[in-house]
């Protein structure tokens, strides 16, 4: 028997959500230009300069996430976020 989650419900989406899926699209034009300069052909060092753009990008999107998380935002409805909740995300950020 395996055991699936079940999807919440899709949530309004507040100014926290508009702004990080603004920064996720974002972060999918800069992951687009990575392969173009891939197809085009251009200097490593460029490339990699945009990798390091793309993962910080990506970390300053997670942060985010988990400080809203932290705030409530995201979680079990009705429900407080509890520390261990907190540790849970923290380390599925990490990974």
């Amino acid at each position: 028997m395996t055991t699936e989650a079940v999807p919440l419900p899709a949530l309004p989406l507040g100014p926290e959500e508009e702004k990080l899926l603004k920064r996720l699209r974002r972060i999918e034009g800069q992951v687009r230009g990575i392969q173009k300069m891939v197809e085009e052909g251009r200097e490593c060092h460029d490339i990699l300069t945009q990798f390091a753009a793309v993962r910080s990008a990506l970390d300053t999107a997670g942060e985010g996430l988990l400080e809203q998380y932290a705030l409530g935002c995201r979680a079990r409805p009705g429900e407080a976020v509890t520390p261990s909740d907190v540790v849970r995300a923290v380390k599925l950020l990490r990974r």
